[in-house]
């Protein structure tokens, strides 16, 4: 089942009356439980997908359609609701709230969807559990090393219970073995869950795992490539 299908995408920032064409007319579709990796020289249009894609950011035209609905002609605050509860995200810098415990930044979004208490705990234990943090939970970010970080922002991302997940850059400040484990869990959580996974990538640890790699150059598609 098609997720995502984006149609002659345009993305045109206005920098000091000079225009920047981020994104040229891309056309490109992602499949429930894809697991893949957008790729690319810095400046060739990678984040600028994601975050359109995501609804952090408008295109200038084109449509982007996720489960039928074009979320460039949503207004901001139905934007909001509509990445509140179907689109989870993976930043490069882990942005979870320092005053809140590994527990308590997984369950946050969820208390904005309205959920009962109990199906939060339920659900936030059961994410602890599949990252392997369970013996964390009551810890605060600034005690948790950054691959911890960055796997509370994955239990906190699939929280929601999101159409789709996407990652930007989620291996950058991590070392070899970190990103490894985070890799697999993902990979993990992608096939036993059929959770559709997005990357923005320079990391070659992830191209190896994706099965689908898209490259970008010039705010451009230059190839689209299935691995066996």
């Amino acid at each position: 089942m098609k997720v995502i299908d984006i149609r002659n995408l345009e993305k045109i920032y206005d920098e000091s009356e000079i225009e920047v064409h981020a994104i040229r007319g891309i056309d490109l579709s992602f499949e429930e439980g894809e697991f893949a990796a957008v790729v690319g020289p810095s400046g060739s249009g990678k984040t600028t997908l994601l975050n359109m894609i995501g609804g952090l950011d408008r295109p200038s035209s084109g449509e982007i359609h996720i489960n039928g609905t074009d979320i460039g002609n949503l207004k901001s605050s139905q934007r909001i609701d509509f990445r509140l509860h179907n689109i989870g995200f993976v930043f490069q810098a882990y942005n979870l709230i320092p005053v809140l415990t590994a527990k308590e930044n997984i369950e946050f979004i969820m208390h904005l969807q309205g959920r009962p208490k109990a199906e939060r705990e339920k659900r936030t234990r059961e994410l602890l559990e599949a990252v392997g943090l369970i013996d964390r939970m009551n810890s605060r970010p600034s005690k948790l090393s950054g691959g911890q970080q960055q796997r509370v922002a994955v239990a906190r991302a699939l929280a929601s219970k999101p159409k789709f997940i996407l990652a930007d850059e989620p291996t950058a400040n991590l070392d070899s073995v970190s990103a490894g484990n985070l890799l697999d869990i993902m990979e993990k959580l992608n096939k036993e869950e059929n959770i559709t996974f997005i990357f923005s990538t320079h990391d070659p640890r992830v191209v190896k795992k994706a099965r689908r790699v898209v490259t970008l150059e010039d705010g451009k598609v230059i190839s689209d490539a299935l691995k066996n």
